[in-house]
């Protein structure tokens, strides 16, 4: 027996998803921060399945974002090239607002007395113009141990061009202080952009013994109770790595969690022939969403978290999934701000105390408890039947904020349902308008803990034609893992004209890309057989500052070029007859790794969905207009079933509302495609 088994560890639940037999079954354990790995624990335990069994596991964490965002990686020291210590502190001058006259620029990771020089400098080329002088570097290395530092971060002077003194410095400071964690720029990133590649070098070396920590416990906690193999880490990147290889690497790690839901979708869309989808995932604590645009996520290598009105945040140059996030999510906190305006987010209730219904002690109504007040959550099946909610409570609850705002409860619940909506509705703006793409034009497929519970509405507001949700909706980004191969991004700066006197020349650089990837894999016991590979370039308007990233399907230039102004159109909305350069080379590297195909649910001739209808239920889809809806289980829906709005569809892990005026089909695999009437919504 083979059972394949996927992980995703969120801020409110831990998601755990199995397949066997082509038969996926999920189920959820409370997260339990910050011993997480306990939650994944108790999520196996809980599914019955026995370690002996699973042939592959895969496993999204926030390990690394949690220990950015909460200060809470180890002091950490930098070494850098003489004259270059403050490249850390000076920064960038890009200001979020040039306007907001409280902004301030973000203090490094790394204090001034523990960034030091080293003599030693490369030019531009790569070639060595003062030679590495390490006779000062035990001295260095004593003064930073006294002072506490526990790992070091290594970033010289144009060492994406070559390493070799970075090699060097990192080898003699490995071999005077074993017990140090050290990685270097080159290991991280090898593209230019000084201030880019320092701070990410930085954080890499700040959360890697806290990163490495965690992944050797949850190896040693699976080997303990029978896992036979090496389990999978979710990276940025949209792909899968072995822990030995992801422990080397932590800055990688940074957005594992949220993107396995973001892939999943693409993987489903494939599945039933759609490529052009936004893919949008509620959670707990936070919503998130990305753009699948002729079926692929967007890969974004200008990362930055902490970024908002006030600050710049940090630079991350790893390839992550483009996704935007925004602090709402089910368990987002109603509360009333200073000039007496309602606001939803972005505190959330979390676990514990969680929203008011779980009789945890929770005082402050949350978006959840907004869709339970309104009929949208069946009350006598609320948590998957674990929690019998306290509706008074409830009540109450949202009595106290509408005592404050002169309006009955429940007019204060629709009020955090809308407001909810609309900072959704913005997210979801800024994957698809800001990127240069009309939603109307897409797909929302939903997913997650709340997507189905306000996917509708906001299709709606949007103008999107149709809503899909996917089998098991609720633990979909766990699910996704289980679709993934393995992934390896190489991205190396190449500054040259793009032209045909150059094209062998690039041809050549990316097979010395590929060399290297095959070298990596092979270590992962991955042979060249079960290897492809995609080539991207990084290019730009000779005089530009900035680049769009183009596909290559070959090394045919007219092509090269008509891609690159047409990608540059949909970015800026124009094209200019200039030179173009290339700035970096990408290489994508996949490793296959075996799937489990999933196989389609049954299906009748028989539209009607009468044999799933289990019930009906007062639903305030706008206030004080209750309609008697009719509930239906999904676990009964067949393919070829039709439905028509008003309607609930309920499963163990998340609920679908439809409003009146939509229609549902039943896809071949389960899936939910809710057509929308967007005329009468928008009346």
């Amino acid at each position: 027996m083979t059972i394949r088994v996927a992980t995703d560890i969120g801020g409110t639940f831990t998601d755990l998803v199995y397949l066997q037999d082509g038969v996926i079954k999920a189920v959820k354990a409370d997260t339990t921060a910050p011993h997480f790995e306990q939650g994944l624990l108790d999520a196996v335990a809980k599914s019955g399945v026995d370690y002996g069994d699973i042939s592959f596991f895969a496993h999204g964490s926030t390990v690394v974002i949690n220990t950015l965002t909460e200060r809470k990686g180890v002091k950490t020291a930098l070494l850098t090239t003489r004259g270059f210590r403050d490249v850390l502190e000076i920064a960038r001058g890009n200001t979020p607002d040039i306007f907001n006259t409280r902004y301030r620029k973000p203090p490094p990771f790394v204090p001034r007395h523990l960034r030091l020089e080293v003599s030693e400098r490369l030019n531009h080329h790569g070639e060595v113009l003062t030679p590495l002088d390490l006779t000062p570097l035990p001295g260095l290395l004593d003064g930073l141990r006294a002072e506490g530092v526990q790992a070091i971060a290594i970033c010289l002077l144009h060492a994406y061009c070559n390493p070799v003194h970075e090699q060097q410095l990192m080898a003699a400071v490995q071999a005077h202080w074993p017990q140090v964690a050290v990685i270097a720029s080159h290991q991280v990133s090898r593209a230019l952009r000084e201030y880019e590649r320092t701070n990410t070098t930085v954080l890499s070396a700040y959360v890697m013994p806290a990163t490495r920590d965690y992944l050797d416990n949850l190896s040693r906690h699976l080997a303990e109770r029978g896992l036979q193999h090496e389990p999978f880490i979710m990276k940025s990147n949209g792909g899968i790595s072995p822990v030995r290889a992801a422990r080397q690497d932590p800055i990688s790690l940074v957005e594992s969690g949220p993107v396995g839901g973001m892939l999943g979708a693409q993987a489903y869309g494939e599945l039933i022939g759609e490529s052009q989808v936004l893919a949008l995932d509620i959670g707990g604590t936070t919503a998130k969403c990305s753009l699948i645009h002729q079926g692929k996520v967007d890969i974004s290598n200008d990362y930055v978290i902490e970024k908002d009105a006030v600050s710049a945040g940090y630079p991350i140059m790893t390839p992550v999934v483009d996704i935007v996030e925004i602090g709402n999510g089910g368990g987002s906190l109603a509360w009333i701000d200073a000039a007496g305006s309602l606001r939803v987010g972005p505190q959330s209730a979390g676990s514990r105390p969680g929203p008011v219904a779980y009789g945890r002690g929770g005082q402050v109504p949350t978006t959840t408890d907004a869709n339970l007040y309104t009929g949208r959550i069946n009350p006598e099946d609320f948590a998957g039947g674990h929690i019998t909610p306290d509706l008074g409570a409830v009540e109450q609850a949202f009595g106290v904020l509408g005592d404050k705002l002169g309006v009955t409860p429940k007019m204060v619940a629709h009020g955090v349902l809308q407001i909810a909506n609309a900072n959704m509705v913005n997210a979801l703006k800024l994957i698809s308008v800001n990127r240069g793409h009309d939603p109307r034009d897409f797909a929302l497929m939903a997913f997650g803990g709340g997507g189905a519970l306000h996917a509708c509405a906001l299709a709606g507001e949007l103008g999107i034609p149709k809503v899909i949700i996917p089998p098991f909706a609720g633990v979909f980004s766990a699910w996704g893992m289980l679709m993934l191969d393995a992934r390896r991004d190489y991205i190396q700066t190449y500054l040259q004209a793009l032209d045909d006197d150059r094209l062998a020349g690039l041809g050549a650089a990316f097979e010395g890309l590929q060399a290297e990837a095959v070298a990596a894999f092979a270590k992962d016991d991955m042979p060249r057989e079960a290897l492809r590979f995609e080539w991207h370039i990084d290019a730009r308007y000779s005089g530009q500052e900035h680049t769009v990233k183009v596909m290559l399907e070959g090394l045919e230039l007219g092509a090269i070029l008509e891609q690159f102004h047409t990608r540059h159109e949909q970015a800026y909305t124009f094209r200019l007859d200039l030179p173009i350069e290339v700035v970096n080379l990408h290489l994508v590297a996949f490793g296959t790794v075996p799937k489990s195909p999933m196989n389609p649910i049954g299906s009748t001739d028989c539209t009607s969905a009468e044999a799933a209808l289990f019930g009906h239920r007062w639903v305030e889809f706008e206030p004080e207009q209750p309609l008697h809806t009719p509930l239906y289980r999904r676990s009964s829906l067949l393919h070829g079933m039709r439905i028509d709005g008003p309607a609930i569809i309920e499963e163990a892990t998340t609920t679908t509302v439809m409003g009146p005026a939509d229609r549902l089909e039943v896809d071949a695999y389960g899936g939910l495609h809710i057509h929308i009437n967007v005329q009468e919504m928008a009346q």
